[in-house]
């Protein structure tokens, strides 16, 4: 594919790495819905805000002005990758996913992190 071939970014919407964000967070989402009513406002409710830090994040970076801003807030989603990560964790030990849906989640976390990583070494 050449330069001229190539889609132009005209929204953070285009981006991939905040469309697998926003996947992310419909997964998270659905997977809360089964955990226990004690966990609403707690375990279940921090996973679902951390999910949805992240593509916020991204979004946020993008309608920025300047690329050393846009780096900070995906340096910021990058935390929040971290968070849900821990908190994934904490759901498996606490017996509320299995240990498939746990590596699952993790592996889409880090693929996740890896698309941030790249872009942040790019801008």
């Amino acid at each position: 594919m050449s330069r001229e071939e190539k889609p132009l970014i005209k929204s953070f919407r285009d981006l991939r790495i905040w469309q697998q964000g926003m996947k992310l967070v419909e997964k998270i989402y659905g997977i809360t819905k089964s955990f226990p009513k004690a966990e609403i406002y707690g375990l279940a409710s921090q996973m679902q805000r951390s999910a949805v830090s992240i593509p916020s994040n991204i979004s946020e970076g993008f309608r920025r002005n300047h690329r050393r801003e846009y780096k900070q807030y995906l340096g910021i989603a990058l935390g929040s990758c971290g968070e849900l990560e821990t908190q994934i964790e904490i759901s498996y030990r606490c017996g509320y996913i299995i240990e498939q849906i746990k590596n699952e989640l993790i592996a889409d976390v880090e693929y996740l992190c890896k698309m941030m990583q790249t872009l942040i070494r790019k801008l």
